[in-house]
């Protein structure tokens, strides 16, 4: 990955942050971009201190104007751009029929509308240059009915199956598109989901009353486990692997 140009999404924490870091410890370099710029800045600012390529970007991944130029700064600033990881995520918990409006459409803004614009702008300069590999980072709840999480568990379907639509159009040119789907794993994301701090034993012992069977190998996911199967799927170790749904979640989802 050495000299590579990535652009990673939702970089201001989490799964992204520490796909941002990942990337650049192996030689790539990363535009990091997230709509928080004091996080996202703070966080590439420790990482460039660390001797690392990393440059931040600030911009919403649900305004097509906000996508369009960032995508077109990195390319310009940095590089034509190799790697593209979809990490930017929210979540709004509520039961189906009493979610509200606003946080139904926030949350499929970001999490499926926002992997379709900076798709669409990153693959379609990838195309002229024949080369490149994408990966969404999605969630075991897209496979899995969540109670509490209709909006989620059908945002990231949608950028799951859009994925796989465009790796299939995007073959052609060389293009691989791919998804990482995490079950759950120790970030503020999570947390955010506990009433107390018992949250962690219940999450991994699992919680009948909600149909779930709790992690099967014990412990939580950490942003790096994560991190370890995008790199993989963006490397040239899985350089025949496309359309595919890589779930990394202990087992959780029972092989669903």
């Amino acid at each position: 990955m050495e000299g590579k140009v990535a652009l990673v999404t939702g970089a201001a924490g989490g799964i992204g942050a520490a796909t941002v870091r990942a990337l650049a410890e192996r030689g790539a370099r990363v535009a990091a971009v997230d709509r928080e710029a004091a996080g996202n800045g703070a966080r590439a600012a420790k990482c460039v201190a660390d001797g690392l390529d990393v440059t931040p970007f600030t911009g919403d991944v649900g305004r097509s104007a906000d996508v369009e130029a960032v995508v077109r700064s990195v390319e310009e600033g940095i590089g034509p751009i190799d790697f593209l990881v979809n990490a930017a995520g929210v979540l709004h918990v509520g039961a189906a029929d009493a979610l509200s409006e606003q946080d139904w459409t926030a949350t499929l803004t970001t999490n499926a509308t926002g992997v379709f614009l900076v798709s669409r702008a990153v693959v379609s300069r990838m195309k002229t240059r024949g080369r490149g590999a994408v990966v969404t980072v999605a969630s075991n709840a897209a496979a899995v009915p969540r109670q509490g999480m209709a909006a989620y568990a059908a945002s990231k379907a949608a950028a799951t199956m859009f994925t796989k639509c465009l790796g299939l159009e995007a073959a052609r040119y060389g293009i691989r598109c791919n998804v990482v789907a995490p079950g759950s794993t120790d970030t503020p994301m999570l947390r955010g989901m506990w009433a107390d701090d018992t949250g962690a034993r219940s999450t991994i012992e699992g919680r009948p009353e909600e149909f779930r069977v709790g992690i099967p190998l014990g412990r939580l996911a950490g942003p790096a486990d994560i991190a370890d199967a995008v790199l993989f799927l963006l490397s040239e170790r899985a350089g025949h692997i496309t359309m595919h749904e890589l779930t990394v979640d202990g087992g959780a989802a029972l092989g669903a």
